[in-house]
């Protein structure tokens, strides 16, 4: 059986990952990587699905056996990812999906060479915008921080492999599809 791949996603705000991923995870070959935290559940939270929760105590005791791939700690919770269940599921050659803020990509790109990137794009900013203010969750203040962060994010790109533009839903999951038929085909694999 072929090793798994471990791909690590990345995008702003708004440009709609969480729709592609969600479309992609329909197939049982792979496996979304849920990062553990410190912080309290929200009524929302699912345990193992949205998060695994873990007193601070447990988590320190992870952290000083090295059981995190990454790990950081924000507003005195921490927050990491599990590094077994990521390698259970690779030996298993089920790909891991890792959806992860761009600065803990850059981690895990240190950590894991052999991890595919892939960065998910607006078509525009503009496009971004409108996305943001159709979800009507937020103050037209906070969608502006939110596409201010979009561009300085958007810049980090050239650090992934592969950077996909949602523009399209179809298309883009077309396009994701793609980027892992085309790694799984790579001869550097198949030797």
């Amino acid at each position: 059986m072929q090793q798994g791949i471990l791909f690590v996603v990345s995008a702003p705000a708004g440009c709609g990952k969480g729709t592609i991923l969600g479309q992609i995870l329909k197939d049982e070959k792979y496996y979304y990587s849920v990062s553990a935290t410190t912080r309290n559940p929200r009524p929302i939270d699912i345990e193992g699905v949205t998060y695994h929760f873990l007193s601070k105590t447990d988590f320190e005791k992870l952290i000083a056996e090295n059981a995190f791939l990454e790990y950081a700690q924000y507003c005195d919770n921490y927050y990491g990812t599990l590094k077994a269940p990521i390698e259970e599921n690779l030996s298993k050659g089920r790909h891991v999906i890792m959806e992860i803020e761009v600065q803990g990509a850059m981690q895990i790109r240190k950590l894991r060479p052999d991890a595919r990137f892939i960065f998910i794009a607006p078509p525009s900013f503009e496009t971004l915008r409108q996305r943001l203010e159709h979800r009507g969750t937020e103050t037209p203040e906070v969608i502006e921080k939110r596409v201010s962060a979009a561009k300085k994010e958007l810049e980090m790109k050239v650090y992934y492999d592969y950077c996909i533009v949602n523009d399209i839903l179809d298309d883009a999951v077309a396009d994701f599809k793609a980027v892992v038929r085309a790694e799984e085909l790579k001869i550097s694999r198949k030797a």
